[in-house]
């Protein structure tokens, strides 16, 4: 029995006595009984949400495939980004190593710059359907010619569109290239200490090579020559080499792979026991839903002039660009920016 409250503090019932028409007949007042068989008064509110509750569960359901369907839909320079929520991988591979593999490998580039003091082999990330790859500045500075292979084997001849040395960062250009799977970019500002990670690159020219770990620290200052420092560390490191394998970087006051010179800058990086190797700078460190959350940098190897050949490899120390710095300069660079 519905009850109403009068000013002296006591109750009574409304409709006690006699039956009152509502006021309102939008908004009738409740029966003092509801009979079996009649028709509930809040059914009519029912469509509008159900319809919402629909939308929802379809826009979740293609949720992975929006970003570059839109991409398709509005041109080759749309670059494809989302929250770290975005599944890329199928849900039937969701969460695995083999399902982040298969979904990104297409969007990875082992990149071959040429210059004065030799050769290097880096890696770089497709972006846009058209050709515009994100890699690291030093993969690619001073190159006289650059080539991009991707994962069914064409090579195509790149151009430098733009790039950051202080950020470590540049954008290349594939020339007469269409339909490329673009990468996702995700959300780097979301992750934590122990998150599971996915590296592609080509370590020692071995393209499409996948390996897999955790962000072991964020937010680590890095410490890189720029680029009119990368002369020392290309004559450091000898002809057939350069920039692009043997990076010198500095880290907690301590130099590795090399003098960094007295030019260097910077920035913060994501840290991860994800094994990198000479050859994955410029590669992409995935999250465990396909999305792209770092752009692989600088590792740490124990090879010297001073030490032996079987002392090389990774050490689970490796650093990564957050993905969201990239999306932050990807203007300068797409302005042809020289810094």
């Amino acid at each position: 029995m519905t009850e109403s409250f009068h000013r002296s503090g006591e109750y009574e019932n409304p409709y006690e006595g006699q039956q009152q028409a509502p006021v309102n007949p939008e908004w009738p007042p409740p029966p003092a009984y509801a009979p079996a068989h009649a028709p509930h008064p809040k059914k009519r509110n029912r469509g509008p949400l159900a319809l919402i509750a629909a939308v929802a569960i379809v826009a979740a359901a293609i949720g992975g495939g929006t970003a570059y369907g839109i991409q398709e839909l509005t041109g080759n320079d749309t670059v494809a980004s989302s929250s770290t929520s975005t599944n890329v991988v199928p849900s039937s591979q969701k969460g695995t190593v083999a399902g982040v593999a298969k979904a990104v490998s297409p969007s990875i580039v082992e990149i071959s710059a040429d210059s004065n003091a030799g050769s290097s082999t880096g890696s770089g990330v497709i972006i846009t359907s058209g050709g515009e790859i994100v890699t690291n500045n030093h993969v690619v500075a001073g190159a006289s010619q650059i080539k991009a292979t991707t994962s069914d084997g064409k090579s195509y001849t790149a151009k430098v569109v733009g790039t950051d040395s202080k950020k470590d960062l540049a954008l290349i250009k594939l020339e007469n290239a269409s339909g490329l799977k673009a990468a996702t970019l995700g959300d780097s500002a979301g992750l934590q200490v122990g998150d599971q990670v996915v590296a592609i690159g080509s370590p020692e020219g071995l393209s499409g090579t996948v390996t897999s770990g955790i962000i072991s620290a964020l937010d680590r200052d890095v410490t890189v020559p720029t680029e009119e420092g990368q002369d020392q560390s290309q004559q450091q490191w000898g002809q057939g080499q350069g920039q692009g394998d043997q990076w010198p970087f500095e880290f907690g006051g301590r130099q590795f792979n090399g003098d960094t010179g007295s030019d260097t800058t910077t920035y913060k990086a994501l840290q991860t026991d994800a094994s990198l190797n000479p050859g994955n700078s410029g590669g992409a460190l995935i999250d465990m839903n396909g999305n792209i959350i770092g752009i692989n940098s600088a590792m740490y190897s124990p090879t010297s002039q001073a030490s032996s050949s079987s002392d090389a490899g990774s050490v689970g120390l490796g650093f990564a660009i957050p993905i969201n710095t990239v999306k932050a300069d990807l203007a300068k660079l797409r302005a042809g920016s020289t810094d």
